[in-house]
C-alpha cells in the first residue's frame, strides 16, 4: 500500500540541557543549531523536538522545531530555525544563543510524518517546510547513487532557499515562486502538476510540509499530477515563533 507500513518510533526522551556546538547561517533569516545531547535519544527522520525557554521570573515559552539531521547515534541533533517577526523564541535563539550555551529540549516527537528510509518517498516542501524533509533526503543519501527519495523544494527566491548548497544533485528539484536566478530554465511561478509529474511513482509515500496555504495547494497539485491521495502525508506549521 504505497510503502505506507507503520514506522516504529522511539519513545519521547526526558527534558535535558543540550549544548550548542555549532551554528550555521542558512539564509538571512534561517540558522541551523547543532545540539549535543547529554542523554542520547534516537530519532526517526521527520520527527521534531520541543525547545523550552525559562525566564528568571519562571515564565516559560515552548516551541516545536523539526530535526534536520538524519538518524544517528542519538548524541546530537540539528534544528533549523527561521527567525520570525515578533517571535519570542526564534528571536532569542537567533540573536542570543551562542556556541557553548545550554538549551533545554525534549524529544523526539511525532509518529505519522516519519520515514525510515526503506521505501520510496517524494518530498515536497515550501519555505522552512523543507527542514524535516531534509532529514529524510540526508538519510536517503547514505546510499550510493540513491534514487529512493526525491525532494521538490519551493522558495520565493534564491536568497530564501534553505540548504541551497546541498540541493544541486539529481535527487532535488528547486522551484522559485517570485524570482528565479539568471539563466534558470523554469520561470518563477507557483508549483504546478507539470513540476511534479516527472517524479510520480505509485509505490512512494508523498510527504508535504509547509504553511497551511502551501500544504493545501501542494496536496491538490500532487493529486492532479497523479499521486494517490491515500499516499500523501501532510505536516502544516503556523506562524508562532
Amino acid at each position: 500500500m504505497n510503502g505506507a507500513a507503520r514506522v516504529t518510533v522511539p519513545p519521547v526522551g526526558p527534558w535535558q540541557h543540550a549544548r550548542v556546538t555549532a551554528i550555521r547561517v542558512e539564509t538571512p533569516r534561517v540558522k541551523t543549531f547543532t545540539l549535543e545531547l547529554p542523554q542520547p535519544v534516537a530519532h526517526v527522520a521527520g520527527q521534531h523536538f520541543v525547545v523550552r525557554l525559562t525566564a528568571p521570573d519562571g515564565y516559560t515559552a515552548r516551541r516545536s522545531y523539526s530535526v534536520a539531521s538524519p538518524p544517528g547515534d542519538g548524541t546530537s541533533i540539528d534544528l533549523t530555525i527561521e527567525r520570525l517577526p515578533g517571535g519570542e523564541v526564534s528571536t532569542f535563539l537567533h540573536d542570543g544563543l551562542e556556541l557553548g550555551d545550554s538549551l533545554e529540549v525534549r524529544g523526539p516527537i511525532g509518529g505519522w510524518f516519519v520515514w525510515e528510509g526503506t521505501s520510496p518517498a517524494v518530498l515536497i516542501g515550501g519555505g522552512s517546510g523543507v527542514v524535516p524533509l531534509m532529514a529524510m533526503l540526508r538519510l536517503a543519501r547514505r546510499r550510493p547513487a540513491q534514487s529512493l527519495a526525491h525532494l521538490v523544494a519551493s522558495a520565493r527566491e534564491p536568497s530564501e532557499l534553505i540548504y541551497a548548497g546541498e540541493l544541486g544533485g539529481d535527487d532535488a528539484t528547486i522551484l522559485f515562486t517570485r524570482a528565479a536566478p539568471p539563466g534558470a530554465i523554469r520561470a518563477a511561478g507557483r508549483m504546478t502538476a507539470a513540476d511534479l509529474a516527472p517524479h510520480v511513482r505509485h509505490d512512494a509515500i508523498v510527504y508535504i510540509c509547509g504553511s497551511a496555504k502551501f500544504a493545501a495547494a501542494a496536496t491538490d497539485v500532487a493529486i492532479e499530477a497523479g499521486f494517490e491521495e491515500r499516499a500523501i502525508r501532510v505536516e502544516r506549521f503556523g506562524p508562532t515563533g
